[in-house]
């Protein structure tokens, strides 16, 4: 394929993320989520490459960089979208609850088939299956258009704290050392820090977004969390929670009683710059999720996903994930299981720590199939969720 020029390039990428916004657009009527069509875009286009022989080589750390970014314009837009409270205590009680409870039965039950199917060492498969046990709110969040607001607050806060959960599993057991007390002693040691670490920059950002007199002052404060998460990542420390309570401060302000601190920072002021992040955000977010997964889409191999040793695996993964979640749903929250059960796909974060796995870590005989497989048909399977649900009708009632 000859090299295109700047102009040709410059029309590519803006055509992407017109038919992106197209796709957003449809997603509401069609209930069909956006970034589900971007990937079968980028697997057209990969169809259309090996068709005609066009030799497209994009480089992995371009997609790794675009999931980094992506995450955390997530994780900021899910802090700037909660909202807490006393009436939102047993909300977050249950969705915090849900997200750890299905995030470890996911993980026990992903990791014992892989051990038993590839005959490799549990300590790896774990490593494998932490990804694939994390519910993605890249796809989650943009996907409840359609839902009522109890069902939406619910699912953000627990694709939020699915995020978190999955990050901090996945820093544990890729450490050194594993199920020791010095291990254990670091793990909680770092969290500690972050959220230490987490009030101190949530107080500069907040300090150069409403006292900055300079207008590009946003970038800036995303220049810097982009360097609290990737500077977090090198020391081992959860960084996600840093930009998680960072949102949550800029959306909560109102709750902060000490009055010398509520003083320096008006409650106008805040609610103002809220707005104006909380608009760039989704802004930044949809332009690098468009991108992430169109390249994701492409360097899939379509034939090698649909090998049967990869349908097979693959498909009691899935199994695995739907049961974990109806089993709390359906006994621990006794609440309405559907379309809430269906909600299981997986995508950018999972994508995004594969990337990290370590190369003393990586499985022999993993096929990389399984990750793409596992990704479309949970994507699907929620789609379905979403195509026969209707508002309205709640199937099973609270029970208190």
């Amino acid at each position: 394929m000859p090299n295109l020029s700047t102009e040709l390039l410059i029309i590519i990428c803006s055509c992407i993320i017109v038919l992106s916004y197209i796709f957003s657009m449809l997603s509401r009527y069609i209930r069909i989520p956006s970034v589900l069509l971007l990937l079968f875009t980028g697997i057209a286009a990969r169809l259309l490459s090996d068709k005609y022989q066009w030799s497209i080589v994009f480089p992995e750390k371009l997609t790794e960089a675009l999931g980094s970014i992506g995450l955390i314009m997530i994780v900021l837009e899910a802090g700037l979208d909660l909202k807490l409270g006393r009436d939102k205590v047993k909300l977050i009680r249950n969705s915090l609850l849900a997200a750890i409870f299905i995030f470890v039965i996911s993980a026990g039950g992903i990791a014992i088939i892989l051990h038993y199917w590839l005959a490799e060492p549990y300590s790896k498969c774990i490593v494998y299956a932490i990804p694939l046990s994390i519910m993605s709110s890249s796809i989650v969040i943009p996907s409840l258009h359609h839902l009522t607001e109890a069902k939406k607050e619910f699912l953000v806060y627990e694709a939020s704290f699915s995020d978190i959960t999955g990050i901090l599993a996945f820093n544990y057991f890729t450490a050194a050392e594993i199920l020791t007390a010095r291990a254990f002693g670091t793990f909680f040691l770092n969290i500690l820090i972050a959220v230490l670490l987490s009030l101190l920059f949530s107080i500069l950002l907040f300090i150069i977004s409403t006292k900055s007199r300079l207008n590009v002052r946003f970038f800036l404060i995303f220049a810097l969390l982009l360097i609290l998460y990737e500077g977090g990542r090198m020391l081992r420390l959860p960084s996600l929670i840093i930009i998680m309570v960072f949102g949550l401060l800029m959306k909560n302000w109102s709750m902060v009683k000490i009055p010398r601190i509520a003083a320096l920072f008006p409650a106008e002021q805040v609610e103002e710059t809220n707005l104006l992040l909380h608009s760039l955000t989704a802004e930044t977010s949809f332009l690098i999720r468009t991108f992430f997964f169109i390249l994701f889409g492409f360097s899939i191999d379509i034939r090698a996903a649909f090998q049967s040793e990869v349908v097979l695996i693959g498909g009691a993964i899935i199994v695995v994930l739907f049961i974990a979640r109806f089993l709390y749903l359906r006994f621990f929250l006794k609440e309405s299981v559907y379309p809430e059960v269906m909600f299981i796909p997986r995508g950018l974060i999972t994508i995004l720590l594969f990337y990290k796995i370590p190369d003393i870590l990586k499985l022999q005989h993993f096929n990389g199939g399984i990750l793409f497989f596992v990704i479309l048909l949970s994507s699907m399977i929620m789609t379905l969720g979403m195509v026969f649900y209707k508002k309205g009708l709640e199937g099973v009632p609270v029970e208190e």
